[in-house]
């Protein structure tokens, strides 16, 4: 072996985690290592063996201790800790590496023409944390979603990531050894932690930059009419829209967001009293509910109209002004 390979070998690092069966927290924390420059082509070994342990660089899901600095297991008694003070969820391995690694991993995968602030960094670190990382750190701990015993209606494990990862390891009746759970745990990794990636690259480089439009048409205020705002394409809005409205003091304001769609017509929305509720603020008008075409614009008044949802939550016309004409009358 040439110098330049033995100083390469000995400079490369290794992860070790469990051996044995593997679960959603372990796969991903090993991914999440691996995106870092650092470990990027780092060994990963499978071990219960503490020789293994110390010759590791970094250690997850095994060990019995956390030091946030080589080791990062929660088995051990004691073990109490949280992402924040905020959250009451115990933490996974998973949820260990991503509280100490996770904004560094982040401004790695958001790329695509994104400029991330500090606080872009910090907005995305708890979203992501909130919508996928925390349900791992639960599963793992055992952790129901719901403070209930009620039987649930249909059961779901098979489906979930954790279920998932779970059925990638081999059958009690198939072959067990260790290089078969070594060559599973990987596809296991690959599976979550490729989901993990595209969850944050999409929050990162397609929801992030819907909050810039949103907030952008509400200082715009086309209309002259805070009531309306006017959206140039359609970008994922509800969500922001209470978050700026509370940033601005306009809470419950805005009524209606008017935006183009994929077929260049327009849509008028009302707006939601929550970003999961079927309830709006204020509707289309109730007598133009379920009409269409000709018929909907001869009752309205208003030409190139398209349809009125049933509901009244939502209509549609061929050009802008027909759209916001339709959301003035409702007003």
């Amino acid at each position: 072996m040439s110098v330049k390979r033995i100083k390469l070998a000995e400079m490369a690092k290794q992860i070790c985690t469990h051996s044995g069966s593997f679960h959603a927290d372990d796969a991903l924390a090993v991914y999440l290592l691996r995106l870092l420059p650092e470990y990027k082509d780092a060994k990963v070994i499978r071990s219960r063996n503490p020789e293994d342990w110390d010759a590791s660089d970094i250690v997850v899901d095994v060990g019995a201790k956390y030091d946030s600095v080589k080791f990062f297991d929660h088995h051990q008694r004691g073990f109490d800790e949280t992402f924040s003070d905020k959250y009451k969820t115990k933490l996974s391995s998973a949820g260990l590496v991503f509280k100490h690694f996770g904004k560094r991993i982040i401004e790695l995968l958001v790329t695509k023409n994104i400029t991330l602030t500090p606080e872009n960094v910090d907005l995305l670190y708890i979203r992501v944390y909130e919508r996928f990382v925390e349900a791992l750190d639960a599963d793992d701990n055992g952790i129901s979603q719901y403070d209930t015993d009620l039987e649930p209606r249909f059961k779901n494990k098979s489906i979930t990531i954790p279920g998932i990862v779970a059925g990638l390891n081999p059958n009690w009746n198939d072959d067990c050894s260790p290089a078969i759970f070594d060559e599973n745990f990987l596809k296991a990794s690959e599976f979550v932690g490729s989901t993990f990636v595209n969850l944050v690259k999409g929050y990162g480089e397609s929801w992030l930059p819907a909050k810039s439009l949103v907030k952008e048409a509400i200082a715009k205020n086309e209309t002259n009419d805070k009531r309306i705002i006017v959206l140039d394409q359609f970008c994922p809005w509800k969500e922001h829209l209470y978050d700026i409205e509370k940033e601005l003091n306009l809470e419950n304001k805005i009524q209606f967001v008017i935006f183009k769609d994929s077929s260049n017509s327009w849509r008028v929305s009302t707006v939601p009293v929550s970003s999961t509720s079927f309830q709006f603020r204020k509707g289309l008008p109730e007598h133009l509910r379920g009409l269409r075409d000709e018929e909907l614009s001869e009752k309205s008044g208003v030409p190139d109209c398209i349809f009125i949802h049933s509901a009244g939550f939502i209509g549609g016309a061929k050009t802008k002004e027909s759209a916001l004409k339709l959301a003035k009358m409702s007003l």
